[in-house]
């Protein structure tokens, strides 16, 4: 498997850290898994709060840290090279096989928006946890991101197009390929993204994540109608993305 990740099995010190840990087992849980998504939510939730609590009022306040967990996490997040991307949608190439990752993509983030309206929906049962309410936010925009930087790489893969380079490298170039919603026909790494460590692509990063998150705040309306309606905005802005970058790789008449 090709990936953000190092192809090497990882060792105990080079597993991810408690964030990037439960955001991959909110976007991909373990069927057998008791905890599901919702539980792994509920942790990712939990792990939040203590990061933000480190990181102090301003850095939250300003999307620094949000923007933070997000690069600390973009590395960590694996991705199928074409062989097994093949293997995995019944020998599907092409348009077909990026329909199928998009649609996929749309339904997981669909998934953890429903999770996320599961946490919601306990945490109003609890009024003094309503403070937690902007962590429950950061939570699934984190995820989302997560599986949206993932279809955005594997889009790649499928059009011939994967960036190549070390870990860091590839996750810069696709989190730049995420934040201004094109993809890299090029195989570089945009400009300004190779290591995303300050300046105007960082910006640019934060206030696309900032928007994301925007979008992801439905999740905090009371009960079941938080979680559908954020349900129905994470599948459709999924969507959205997936036909952008694939469109710019060769995609042609893909679903909206």
């Amino acid at each position: 498997m090709r990936g953000l990740t190092p192809p090497r099995r990882a060792t105990e010190d080079q597993r991810p850290g408690e964030v990037p840990g439960a955001v991959l087992r909110v976007v991909e849980p373990n069927p057998s898994d008791p905890h599901g998504r919702a539980g792994w939510f509920a942790r990712l939730v939990a792990a939040l709060g203590d990061s933000a609590r480190l990181a102090g009022v301003a850095a939250v306040a300003s999307g620094r840290w949000l923007t933070d967990v997000v690069v600390d996490v973009a590395p960590h997040v694996p991705v199928r090279d074409l062989e097994t991307l093949r293997a995995h949608h019944a020998g599907l190439t092409g348009n077909a096989l990026a329909q199928s990752l998009i649609d996929t993509a749309a339904r997981t983030t669909g998934a953890v928006g429903l999770a996320g309206g599961v946490v919601t929906a306990v945490e109003f049962t609890a009024p003094p946890l309503l403070l937690s309410a902007p962590i429950l936010v950061a939570a699934e925009t984190v995820a989302v991101v997560a599986i949206e930087l993932k279809l955005v790489a594997e889009l790649h893969e499928v059009y011939g197009h994967p960036v190549p380079g070390t870990t860091a490298v590839r996750a810069a170039a696709y989190l730049g390929s995420w934040t201004r919603r094109r993809g890299l026909a090029d195989s570089a790494a945009p400009s300004g993204f190779t290591g995303l460590i300050g300046g105007a692509a960082r910006r640019e990063l934060r206030r696309q994540i900032l928007r994301r998150g925007a979008e992801s705040s439905v999740t905090v309306i009371p009960f079941l109608a938080g979680a559908m309606a954020g349900a129905s905005l994470n599948s459709r802005e999924t969507k959205r993305l997936g036909n952008k970058v694939a469109k710019d790789l060769g995609g042609v008449r893909l679903r909206a």
